[in-house]
């Protein structure tokens, strides 16, 4: 690696609240020279909106994102992406990519670190992620002792999520939202419903916590997660 280049940080801002951002991400927000972020062909960004308070004159990397469950379109967006980055650490300058939750844990960073981490030197920064936001929302402890924690999501198969329902304290599934009704009746037939919390939004405007999952109908938001102890 070239000492001489700039230092490409992936910093996780939380799930909505502005408070929820770490002192260093903060920090290294106001410092970064480039910083770059996601934003949907609806023009919506809101990692940028979490953290704007933060973000002055610096250059921007805007990284329009197609949200498609075919991933040809992404993957050329990431490609794009990489050659700016790139050019801007080239020149020795820090670029901050700023992303929902925590870079790691589903985070749009990963995608980035894959093909920048080789050549450049990366930094992680946590972020407060979606399971952390909900259960403090929904006051649900996730462990205790010797309690073992599993998380799927709303794209693993039948089997998978009644295969992890059977054999762990504590489940969470991510993306629930859009396969609401499919993964509730996954849920009533390990017969763990009324041990199951569904949170939506967690520290977002619009940020709701059922715990009496048998009222919900049909489809829920994509933002969302079912926490099943």
């Amino acid at each position: 690696m070239n000492e001489n280049n700039g230092i490409f940080y992936g910093i996780g801002v939380g799930t909505g609240d502005p408070e929820y951002l770490t002192l260093k991400a903060v920090r290294l927000i106001q410092q970064a020279d480039v910083i770059a972020y996601l934003k949907s062909d609806k023009g919506v960004s809101i990692a940028r909106d979490i953290a704007s308070e933060w973000i002055k004159e610096q250059q921007q990397i805007i990284i329009l994102m197609p949200y498609k469950t075919n991933r040809d379109a992404a993957n050329k967006a990431y490609d794009t992406a990489e050659n700016k980055i790139s050019g801007y650490l080239q020149q020795g300058l820090s670029v901050a990519f700023i992303c929902e939750g925590d870079p790691l844990f589903f985070g749009s960073y990963i995608y980035l670190h894959q093909r920048l981490s080789q050549h450049y030197h990366c930094k992680i920064v946590p972020g407060i992620s979606s399971i952390n936001a909900a259960t403090a929302l929904a006051q649900i402890p996730l462990t205790q002792q010797n309690e073992t924690l599993a998380v799927v999501t709303s794209r693993n198969s039948d089997e998978e999520i009644l295969s992890v329902l059977d054999n762990h304290s504590s489940v969470v599934i991510m993306k629930a939202g859009i396969a609401r009704p499919r993964l509730l009746a996954l849920i009533k037939q390990s017969k763990r419903l009324e041990n199951t919390c569904y949170v939506q939004r967690a520290g977002q405007k619009g940020e709701v916590v059922i715990h009496d999952v048998s009222q919900l109908i049909g489809k829920g938001d994509y933002f969302s997660l079912l926490v099943v102890r």
